[in-house]
């Protein structure tokens, strides 16, 4: 009989830690946890769940924390969770599947949401299921470090994390400490890059956003997620030149990624309107790129939020055709946004009487 443990590191969790054990006890054979300084009812909490419990001292380095709480696992395989994170679906059985027949690593399907403006979600595939004897790397943002092929499981897992909330100070500390060793790294620099933009400061994010473009080899998994979030950047920071050679540059590449043309159609919006009699000549760029995030629609291949392919696309399409004085197809549009209960889009049929 194989041993599946549940593996965390956690600190200050009072409030989320009894929603993630709630959710995966019936999965898991032990529950292994490293508290790292917690100073509210975290242990509490934890001892009612008869889980096995060690002390780590923080010294800002995840992957070495991990890496404690994993050399503590009795398990022949360990599930990966945060105390933000919660099982909504899957079972044992669809587990054992992979931890049975396969040397490999498993991915479990993420998805988290987050406030821009509006409640988002963004669904990708994370590895988290591991075979014992795997550890992490990495201060922050820490990565598998094994050369084990990927498979994906039948384990979905909500996350919170990142929802009204604002780790920015830490995460920038421990990357910008992490970059003075590996300098050249593009995932550190995107990972920064990402940091800055959430507080607004788009120069810096720039510069990082620049390096790590500049240092990607082209076959990094994350690559299409750094060309998209870059381009965002260039709408807040400037130089839509810019902008204008990475997507003539990328379209070829990023053809199956709905995310992409979604944040084209936007950037040819902003550009047009930046001034309409130079960018004219580009305006149905905005109508095309909707149009072909569309027909890829949502995806499961990479880190993608949620809409770009489905009702966000088919909104902003609506919105486009309604501001150059289409309204039936507007409307159309609008209706295909409205089958998700897309609150914008039920504003605008309102507003139309339709």
């Amino acid at each position: 009989m194989i041993k599946l443990s549940l593996v965390m590191i956690v600190r200050n969790e009072e409030k989320k830690l009894e929603r993630c054990l709630k959710s995966v006890q019936a999965l898991v054979d032990e529950i292994v946890i490293v508290d790292t300084g917690s100073e509210d009812s975290t242990l509490e909490i934890a001892k009612a769940y008869n889980v096995k419990l060690f002390q780590y001292p923080w010294n800002n380095h995840f992957s070495e924390a991990r890496n404690f709480a994993l050399s503590k696992s009795t398990g022949d395989w360990n599930l990966i969770l945060d105390a933000d994170e919660w099982v909504t679906k899957g079972n044992r059985q669809q587990l054992n599947t992979i931890m049975d027949n396969q040397q490999a690593i498993g991915r479990i399907r993420i998805t988290s949401s987050f406030f821009d403006g509006e409640e988002s979600y963004t669904h990708c595939y994370t590895s988290r299921l591991i075979p014992r004897g795997i550890f992490y790397k990495g201060r922050i943002h820490e990565q598998i470090d094994s050369a084990l092929p990927r498979v994906d499981c039948e384990l979905e897992v909500a996350h919170d994390g990142y929802y009204k909330t604002d780790k920015s100070e830490r995460n920038l500390a421990l990357l910008l400490s992490e970059i003075q060793d590996y300098p050249d790294d593009p995932y550190l620099h995107y990972q920064t890059a990402k940091e800055y933009y959430g507080i607004s400061d788009y120069e810096n994010a720039n510069k990082h956003y620049v390096l790590s473009y500049t240092y990607l080899s082209g076959y990094e998994n994350y690559y299409p997620n750094v060309v998209v979030d870059y381009l965002y950047n260039i709408m807040k920071y400037g130089n839509m030149q810019k902008g204008l050679e990475i997507i003539q540059s990328e379209e070829t590449r990023m053809r199956d990624f709905p995310d992409f043309y979604f944040v084209c159609g936007l950037f040819y919006m902003n550009l047009v309107s930046s001034d309409v009699s130079k960018y004219l000549h580009l305006l149905l760029q905005i109508q095309s790129n909707y149009i072909k995030a569309l027909e890829i629609g949502e995806t499961s291949k990479y880190l993608t939020v949620e809409g770009t392919g489905s009702y966000a696309a088919a909104y902003n399409l609506g919105v486009f055709y309604e501001t150059t004085g289409d309204t039936q197809e507007a409307i159309r549009y609008y209706k295909e946004a409205e089958k998700y209960n897309y609150r914008p889009a039920l504003n605008r049929l309102a507003a139309l009487n339709h």
